[in-house]
């Protein structure tokens, strides 16, 4: 079955860490440019991240730049979201994106609360 899949989401308090994971299954990804977006409640899906197929290319919203870390392992067909600095205001649903496919993950909830 074709199909990206996040995992890693979580309850944390501001200031803390999650690392998020989405591994693609039935394909490979690794020739893949894949990108990471978030959805807030009551708002539209917006991009956080991009890596490059190699993962020497990223790029950042200016929301999270600095704080998120976006980065692969082709070889685990996986691609992570490092989040540092947690802000009430990253609360989402977070998702990775295959633009070729046009195939989304699932989603995984991030909530940034005390």
């Amino acid at each position: 079955q074709v199909q990206l899949v996040e995992s890693g989401g979580g309850l944390v308090q501001p200031g803390g860490s999650l690392k998020l994971s989405c591994t693609a299954s039935g394909f490979t990804v690794s020739n893949s440019v894949m990108r990471w977006y978030r959805q807030a409640p009551g708002k539209e899906r917006e991009y956080v991240a991009l890596i490059g197929a190699a993962g020497a290319v990223s790029n950042y919203a200016d929301s999270v730049k600095g704080r998120f870390t976006i980065s692969r392992d082709n070889a685990k067909n996986t691609v992570y979201l490092q989040m540092d600095s947690l802000k009430p205001e990253d609360t989402a649903v977070y998702y990775c994106y295959l633009q070729t496919r046009r195939l989304w993950g699932q989603g995984t909830q991030v909530t940034v609360s005390s």
